[in-house]
């Protein structure tokens, strides 16, 4: 009796469990068609059929990532990146070292410009993925924004130009306070991304950046300021030389004929 019935689950979780395999199968095919809406029904199935079925979930939560689009404030195009969030999430209830899901969630963040969310999940995805470059990239670009924002509003209200040194000693000093912390993070970031690839070149822009910040913050100190900002223009030709480089040797690669300064063919 037992026999009786144990045997017809068995059979029936195989038979969801193949159909959860034709879903999946079908979603991706739309996916690579660049069908999301279709391809999200497919893997919604899939789901269905096979909860425990991770590269389907997966899937459902990159088509969904697929259909936002950063900067529409509308509400379906909110709900799209919602609905991906919740299924990465999904996914690492099943497998929290998931790290496709982690760095999916802290790209979305950051597209909908909640950086402390996108910082949290990029953090995360540094400890799981620790050679991972771009991971420390990311930190230091949402590093560079926190600083970066609110900063130039205060030299507006003072009706600071670009050259000009932010001399209002109160104001610089609830910028550092708020501020440096970020921007000394910001900078050990990219350290580090520099260190897994030398030839980071935005990576190096981004050093130049933050050297900027921390100058126009350290405006009690002009000596500093002007070594730090010196720092930065080393960074900035740093960065221009290895663009050049890395040009060079992706036409190479490629196959293609490299150029000189007057245009003629280099040797």
């Amino acid at each position: 009796m037992l026999a009786g019935v144990i045997l017809p689950l068995v059979l029936a979780t195989g038979c969801n469990k193949l159909k959860a395999r034709d879903q999946l199968n079908k979603g991706v095919q739309s996916y690579k068609n660049a069908k999301y809406e279709e391809a999200i029904e497919h893997f919604k199935s899939a789901v269905n059929f096979d909860p425990g079925l991770i590269n389907a979930r997966l899937y459902l939560a990159t088509a969904y990532a697929q259909q936002y689009v950063p900067g529409i404030e509308t509400d379906e195009n909110n709900r799209f990146g919602d609905q991906a969030i919740q299924e990465y999430e999904n996914v690492l209830k099943a497998d929290p070292q998931n790290i496709n899901s982690v760095k999916g969630i802290a790209y979305l963040y950051l597209q909908m410009k909640r950086f402390d969310d996108a910082k949290k999940f990029y953090h995360q995805a540094s400890q799981l993925d620790p050679n991972d470059p771009e991971t420390y990239y990311s930190i230091a670009v949402i590093d560079w924004t926190q600083s970066y924002q609110p900063r130039m509003e205060e030299r507006a209200k003072l009706g600071l130009k670009p050259q000009d040194m932010l001399n209002d000693k109160q104001v610089c000093q609830q910028l550092r306070e708020a501020n440096m912390g970020d921007v000394d993070e910001g900078m050990q970031m990219l350290q580090k991304a520099l260190e897994l690839r030398p030839d980071y070149d935005d990576a190096m822009a981004y050093l130049n950046l933050l050297y900027r910040e921390k100058a126009d913050l350290t405006c009690d100190n002009p000596q500093e300021r002007a070594a730090l900002s010196k720092t930065a223009d080393e960074w900035v030709e740093k960065t221009m030389a290895t663009k050049k480089a890395n040009a060079e040797k992706k036409a190479k690669t490629a196959g293609g004929i490299t150029m000189d300064a007057q245009g003629q063919q280099a040797k």
